[in-house]
């Protein structure tokens, strides 16, 4: 059975003699690309002589020693070190898939440190640094190794779960060496790709392949759109840039499809121009924001495009409209296609979920829609996407009044997630989407998929609720905060100290 896997490397401390293997494997390697130097000609086995079954010389492979020369001192590795429980969550059982279990892992319950290893780039020179959200989550410390050998602590400016994108700073105390980001709209299947970063903690790793596909959809989130490549990525390239042949990157390699772990040529990477945007926003605030319209969406198969009366199976067939959101205030019904989002063809329920996020709380916009085989346009001002609300975010302004923070970011609780989180039936709460690390809510042990139901007696119903009542709960300093939790279906209580707004640098 295939397996989707994140290209994160991680290994349990005092287990560098698992690479004693890797030479042998190099070695292999070697010979293998050795005897494929004739690669471009072949033998005309009645005439015993070489041929060109082109008839115009033979071609040479292309040359990425300059690029790379130029390219790697920009290109970091990354140590995340995890709590044990963090640990144990990155690797067991989760509410989201988060891939296989790395070979040589220890299993959940295991209680030792362990580090996790991958990739990332430098995209300005003062030191800001593009990787995976799936590097740093969970993360109790993270440290960066530049190419000339250095080791920097880094901090995490921002995260965006939803693109696997996050943002962390370091300080050389000299401006650093910096690669571009380049456009990846103008990549096509066929074109050479090269990939750098450090699989399985072997740092400066270069491969090259070409791009098999585009706008690859592999379940990781509501936005993927891939960059599917055959170059060679593994277990520990997570975050490492995906350059063209100028030089710039065009994405960030970040998954692969693999039976065992190791790569079979199926890599995938978000395509660079998703990265500038979220990188910008991380950089602004810390976070994204992304519109929100409120349907649930599916796609137009052939028979139910005849029985809607439709000309064809493009667009996205609304299945249902939530509550008070922009598409029910805009008069938006199941049983509606949308056709368009202003001037964009929709194809897909996928294509409306991206262009939706493309615009900003607040915008308006048309939607083109066929209802009872009819067209007709529709108005809608969109909300803001209730992902994660965030204590940190929300308690930016209270920082100011000296209020203490927690560390958390919330998130609603989606049908969906009932099942995945064993919740009961009927639970209402905020889910846990993310701990800062260092956090007092990391210290306390609480990690993402926890449920909040309840601040001390009270209970809570969403993540406003649960600000609010943390908030009111936190008004005396140094005061603990009873959190009522669900994990794994049974429920508990955790009691989180908050820090003081000087204490706290995240």
């Amino acid at each position: 059975m295939r397996t989707l896997n994140y290209t994160q490397s991680v290994r349990p401390r005092l287990r560098r003699a698992a690479l004693a293997a890797v030479p042998l494997a190099g070695t292999a390697l070697g010979g293998f690309a050795a005897g494929h130097s004739g690669y471009a000609s072949s033998i005309d086995a009645t005439q015993g002589q070489a041929v060109n079954p082109t008839g115009t010389p033979a071609a040479r492979l292309p040359d990425f020693a300059d690029l790379v020369a130029k390219a790697k001192p920009g290109v970091v590795s990354i140590t995340t070190k995890l709590h044990a429980e963090a640990a144990d969550n990155e690797i067991g059982p989760m509410p989201f898939p988060f891939g296989q279990m790395p070979p040589g892992m220890p299993m959940p319950g295991h209680a030792r440190a362990i580090e996790a290893r991958g990739s990332g780039f430098i995209i300005d020179p003062k030191g800001t640094i593009v990787t995976n959200n799936h590097m740093v989550r969970g993360a109790s410390s993270i440290t960066v190794i530049l190419d000339d050998g250095t080791k920097l602590p880094a901090k995490v400016v921002g995260t965006d779960p939803r693109t696997d994108v996050a943002v962390l700073k370091v300080d050389a105390g000299k401006p650093l060496p910096y690669i571009e980001l380049g456009d990846s709209s103008t990549l096509r299947p066929g074109e050479w790709v090269i990939a750098m970063g450090n699989p399985f903690g072997l740092g400066g790793s270069v491969s090259a392949g070409i791009v098999s596909a585009e706008g690859r959809d592999i379940g990781a989130g509501p936005y993927d759109h891939f960059i599917q490549i055959d170059a060679a990525i593994n277990q520990g390239n997570s975050g490492g840039p995906l350059f063209t042949q100028d030089g710039k990157v065009v994405g960030v390699n970040t998954a692969i499809l693999s039976p065992s772990g190791g790569s079979i040529g199926i890599g995938f990477a978000i395509p660079s121009n998703t990265v500038k945007t979220v990188v910008a926003e991380l950089e602004k605030t810390g976070h994204v924001t992304r519109g929100y319209l409120g349907v649930e969406a599916q796609p137009v198969q052939q028979a139910l495009s005849k029985a809607l009366r439709l000309s064809g199976t493009g667009g996205a067939l609304v299945a249902g409209v939530q509550p008070d959101s922009p598409a029910a205030k805009a008069g938006i019904e199941p049983g509606d296609v949308i056709e368009k989002v202003g001037d964009q063809q929709i194809a897909s329920p996928r294509e409306l979920a991206l262009d939706i996020a493309n615009l900003k709380p607040g915008d308006q916009t048309k939607l083109d829609v066929i209802r009872d085989g009819e067209h007709r346009s529709v108005d809608v001002t969109l909300a803001q996407l209730p992902n994660e609300q965030t204590v940190a975010a929300e308690e930016q302004g209270g920082e100011q009044s000296g209020q203490p923070r927690l560390g958390l970011a919330l998130a609603p609780i989606s049908p969906e997630m009932h099942d995945q989180l064993s919740l009961p039936k009927g639970t209402k709460g905020a889910v846990v989407a993310r701990v800062q690390p260092g956090s007092p809510a990391q210290e306390a042990g609480l990690r993402p998929g926890d449920v909040i139901v309840g601040v001390g007696t009270e209970r809570v119903s969403n993540p406003a609720e649960a600000v609010r009542a943390i908030r009111a709960a936190t008004k005396e300093s140094g005061k603990a905060v009873a959190l009522r939790i669900v994990r794994d279906g049974s429920p508990r209580f955790v009691a989180v100290t908050p820090a003081k707004p000087a204490d706290n640098q995240g």
